[in-house]
């Protein structure tokens, strides 16, 4: 018979449910749909997405949570916790067996197959354990609760495993689907975990001057969400392996100011991409010589490099031997029983009874429940399986494990309108204090889309729940941003800004630019299309084949040419989102999908100026709200730089092109129109416009902010406060560079200014963002 975390056997509310089941009972479909909505809302617009891969590509789809959580009691939850930290004790135990002295296998508890044939063992991290200290400093586990209400380890997570940033994310939720019962409920809070984990960071960093960050894969990785999540909640520094650099024995962060230390990394890379010197050499992710770094002890990182082997799917059959030899009794929260094929007893056990056996990958560190090549005998029509797969184990016993098929407890979802019972495990996470280890009071349940409980993983249909650990109590209410009374607040001059993070903020500023300036031109394209003139007439013509490069003048050529800007500038920032607001997201990912919007809802001819004039409202808004609301960091003054620069290029390009023609076709006309200036040039000098008055308002002005020296100047006060790479007193050479050109237009005259000096002066543009490039962000 199943076992279901609401209900007893005899149909009764379990009392950890009653208060919220009964205050559940009293709202409507109607109510609860919108409330549903409200916590999905948030999550769209805190950016929380996950990632669906198929074959040939990945698209992000909506969080999947369940808006029921899963509710445990104080008690129960203790004793999980009591059992996880004997387990996570053994865990440290075993891993500092496998990198020193491997007693385990001298004393045949432990067959030397399992390390010396298993690839996430790391030969070269062997001693590293004997310069003392823990391996272990944070853990996850996966558990389940089986037919007999008992729970079972399903997973042991190392490596790398997500659900601590998603908790938090999913909790938040939550709290707006049912605010008043979670304020008035004894619900255990997480930030006090946070609070602790945050010290644990500090305290392994020690009196090191050098930064704490967390290392990530990047923004293709379906958890970096998480990972920048987590880099800004608490306070830890987000790079990517290319932001690293290992010199003279110290490992290095490539910053706007220079190369700066790194004392500790939390490692989010699996253990074999994170040197690509001493481990897999064809890793992408990781950075040259770290684990030397490791070696000397200038490094430290959160969990030891090659904590992984832990999660081997075969040492979960051995894992009960060292327990009693170690404890001198089981543990008092076990794995799910696994058996090894390499070895002729546990073989012949597996397939004895392989009807209800999974079998897999025995190297493999994915949970053989969720990996999606493992099928139950119930869904196997052919006749012939059982006896192929047993001549198999036969034949390739030691890479091979058999697990107990896995039967879950049920937990209630919401499912069409009603309620539903769907199996579920829980993810528990934990950290290493001074105190000994910490559980969070709480977790991050995965809830089955089906009855199947292999059907778990998101990838598959499955859900995500909060978990709530409830009190009879009142419990404490902690804050992240608590802070002691005696504390002394300080800042830095200048942040830590790696150069990756600088770069993309610099194109963020310019695609967006480049996409705004192209809205410009395709609107008054078709606003002269639209008052009757032809296709074939001088302006238009002019716009098409000078200005945007021959682009045919049709739904699609027009969304693609403001479109795939905007979509680079959302890759960019998606790829900062650490330091880029969850409002300046949202509205950029809005402003995307109305772009690609553009093409599918086939405009008539004459609604286009107004649809484009609406995205062109939207772009501008959007880059107000992102320059009005950021913070004048570093971060924004690159920002900054790179909106200045393109539309500095961009305003040469298009009085380059204007100047060219005669005065009589309306093009100067254009560049006003196109320059957003029309209104200044009435106010400034009531004439029509002519060669020298346009010229002067959109090159020369230094009040414009439309102007090319305009944005020159802005340039140069952005470059003169930003940190330094000189240790004396000259001027830097992309200082120099700007300050040579701002003189220039200050001196310069409109009858001066041609097509051919605005070309060079483009040119030189474009020379000041090639020396950015190489002396701050490459």
């Amino acid at each position: 018979m199943l076992n279901d975390e609401m209900v007893l056997p005899d149909g009764t509310v379990k009392p950890v449910w009653a208060s919220f089941f009964d205050h559940l009972s009293r709202l409507s479909p109607d109510e609860l749909g919108k409330r549903f909505l409200r916590g999905d809302q948030y999550l769209r617009d805190a950016g929380v997405l996950y990632r669906q891969y198929d074959e040939t590509l990945s698209t992000e789809r909506e969080w999947p949570l369940s808006h029921i959580p899963v509710i445990i009691g104080e008690d129960e939850w203790q004793v999980i916790s009591d059992g996880l930290i004997e387990r996570a004790d053994l865990l440290e135990y075993i891993l500092q067996d496998f990198y020193s002295d491997n007693t385990l296998v001298a004393s045949g508890q432990l067959p030397a197959k399992l390390l010396s044939r298993n690839p996430a063992w790391l030969r070269p991290m062997v001693g590293v354990s004997k310069q003392g200290g823990h391996l272990l400093n944070t853990l996850s586990f996966e558990i389940g609760r089986g037919p007999d209400g008992k729970w079972w380890v399903i997973s042991d997570l190392i490596e790398a495993p997500s659900s601590v940033g998603f908790a938090v994310e999913n909790r938040i939720a939550m709290s707006r689907v049912f605010p008043n019962f979670f304020a008035g409920a004894n619900i255990h809070r997480l930030a006090g975990y946070f609070q602790e984990f945050q010290q644990t960071l500090m305290n392994m960093r020690g009196r090191s001057s050098g930064e704490v960050a967390l290392l990530s894969p990047g923004p293709m990785n379906q958890n970096y969400p998480e990972h920048s999540y987590l880099a800004r909640y608490l306070g830890l520094l987000l790079v990517e392996g290319e932001d690293l650099i290992v010199q003279d024995g110290k490992a290095m962060v490539r910053t706007v100011g220079g190369l700066k230390p790194i004392a500790l990394l939390w490692n989010r890379l699996p253990s074999t991409m994170f040197d690509p010197l001493e481990l897999d050499s064809s890793s992408m992710l990781g950075a040259a010589g770290l684990v030397e770094a490791i070696r000397t002890g200038t490094l430290r990182t959160v969990n030891m490099v090659g904590a992984g082997v832990l999660e081997t799917r075969a040492l979960m059959a051995f894992i009960p031997k060292i327990a009693r030899a170690r404890l001198g009794r089981g543990l008092a929260l076990p794995n799910i029983a696994t058996w090894w094929c390499g070895q002729d007893s546990q073989r012949d056990h597996v397939i004895t009874n392989i009807e209800r056996m999974m079998v897999g990958d025995a190297f493999s560190t994915a949970p053989l429940m969720a990996d999606p090549r493992t099928r139950d005998f119930s869904e196997i029509s052919d006749v012939s399986y059982p006896q192929h797969l047993a001549n198999k184990i036969k034949t390739s016993g030691h890479n091979l494990v058999g697990q107990e098929a896995v039967t879950l407890s049920t937990t209630p979802a919401w499912d069409d309108g009603k309620m539903v019972a769907r199996p579920m495990c829980i993810r528990i996470s934990m950290v290493r204090t001074e105190d000994g280890w910490a559980v969070m009071p709480g977790g991050y349940a995965r809830i089955s889309a089906g009855d199947d409980a292999k059907a778990l993983a998101m990838q598959r249909g499955g859900k995500v729940a909060d978990v709530w650990v409830t009190s009879p109590r009142q419990v404490k209410t902690p804050s992240l941003l608590s802070v002691s009374p005696t504390a002394i607040p300080h800042s830095l001059p200048h942040a830590l800004l790696p150069s990756r993070a600088a770069d993309n903020l610099f194109w963020l500023g310019r695609y967006v630019e480049r996409s705004e300036q192209n809205m410009r031109l395709f609107r008054a394209y078709f606003a002269r299309i639209c008052d009757g003139v032809d296709h074939s007439d001088v302006i238009p013509t002019f716009i098409r084949d000078q200005l945007m490069a021959g682009v045919e003048p049709k739904a699609s050529a027009i969304a693609a040419r403001f479109g795939e800007p905007l979509e680079l500038a959302l890759q960019a920032a998606s790829r900062i989102s650490d330091r880029f607001s969850p409002d300046g997201m949202m509205a950029l990912r809005g402003l995307v999908q109305d772009a690609k919007m553009l093409d599918r809802q086939h405009v008539q001819l004459e609604d286009t100026p107004v649809q484009i004039s609406r995205l062109l409202r939207q772009v501008t808004g959007f880059a107000g709200l992102v320059h009005e609301n950021m913070y004048r960091s570093d971060g924004w003054r690159f920002l900054s730089i790179g909106t200045s620069l393109e539309r500095a290029a961009n305003m040469c390009d298009l009085l380059a092109a204007c100047l060219l023609t005669e005065p009589s076709s309306g093009a100067l006309d254009l560049a006003l129109e196109v320059g957003d200036s029309v209104v200044s040039h009435r106010t400034r000098f009531q004439i029509a416009a002519n060669a020298r008055s346009v010229t002067d308002l959109l090159a020369l002005d230094p009040s414009n902010p439309r102007a090319v020296r305009y944005h020159i100047t802005r340039t140069k006060e952005h470059i003169a406060k930003l940190p330094t790479q000189q240790e004396d007193h000259h001027m830097s050479h992309v200082a120099r560079q700007v300050l040579l050109l701002e003189t220039q237009l200050a001196t310069s005259e409109p009858e001066a200014i041609s097509s051919k000096g605005l070309n060079r002066l483009k040119q030189d543009i474009w020379s000041i963002s090639d020396t950015l490039n190489k002396y701050h962000l490459a």
